[in-house]
């Protein structure tokens, strides 16, 4: 691939990236920390675009583009089809994981280094990942008598038990894992996998054994349930914070 060709991947990488820094999509792929370093990339890529063809057009300009017998040496045009997987990351919105990856990995839930005092709000809204780690590792100390509310994906296990799912982000998709929080109590009759729920409920005692890794899981009685649109940022990023 010549150096015209190069700076054209360059100059599409770096939209790429600026498209997906720009909007939601980003949120596909990493968290939502690293948008900042995300637009810096994609602006660094764009300008060595630039500066690759300012410099190609001005060294044509001195020496010439031919092999000294007024042949103009050309790529194969196949060498463009690099561009396909970039014109995907633009068009095509990817779907955040989902049921699928969180049954198939072990929960990372780990115990929490504080439990921060909690607001009177009832019922008091709580991710999964804070949900759980009082739970599980506070013994419901902090949630004893209060209603919480809580919004994950539904996962079902091979026995049926419904899970309540948030994939959590260390730095992107790549590393997310699941934390999950066991639903007893008034549940939907149906569930379907990956439908977004947010159910309100209280403590239980409840737990239960990952069967991919035996870390805790702990339930949650539920009282109501509604499904809800997929969130804005679909990954829970509070567990390292």
């Amino acid at each position: 691939m010549n150096r015209q060709a190069q700076a054209a991947v360059l100059f599409l990488v770096g939209a790429a990236v600026l498209h997906a820094g720009l909007t939601d999509l980003y949120l596909r792929y990493v968290k939502a920390g690293l948008r900042p370093l995300l637009l810096a990339a994609g602006v660094v890529l764009i300008m060595a675009a630039v500066a690759t063809v300012w410099y190609e057009r001005r060294g044509r300009g001195e020496a010439g583009d031919s092999d000294g017998h007024g042949h103009v040496h050309r790529e194969p045009r196949v060498a463009w089809l690099l561009v396909l997987p970039l014109l995907a990351l633009i068009l095509v919105s990817p779907p955040s994981l989902g049921s699928y990856s969180a049954m198939h990995a072990g929960t990372a839930l780990q115990a929490p280094l504080a439990y921060p005092s909690l607001p009177a709000t009832d019922p008091l809204p709580l991710g999964v990942v804070d949900y759980a780690g009082r739970a599980a590792y506070d013994h419901g100390r902090t949630l004893a008598h209060r209603r919480v509310q809580v919004t994950g994906f539904v996962a079902l296990a091979k026995d049926g038990t419904p899970y309540l799912v948030r994939m959590a982000l260390n730095c992107c998709a790549a590393d997310a894992q699941p934390v999950k929080i066991g639903l007893t109590g008034t549940i939907p009759p149906v569930l379907q996998p990956d439908t977004w729920l947010q159910v309100t409920g209280t403590y239980t005692a409840k737990q239960t054994k990952d069967p991919v890794n035996d870390g805790r899981i702990p339930f949650l009685d539920v009282t109501a349930a509604k499904p809800v649109p997929t969130p804005h940022d679909p990954y829970d990023e509070s567990w390292n914070n």
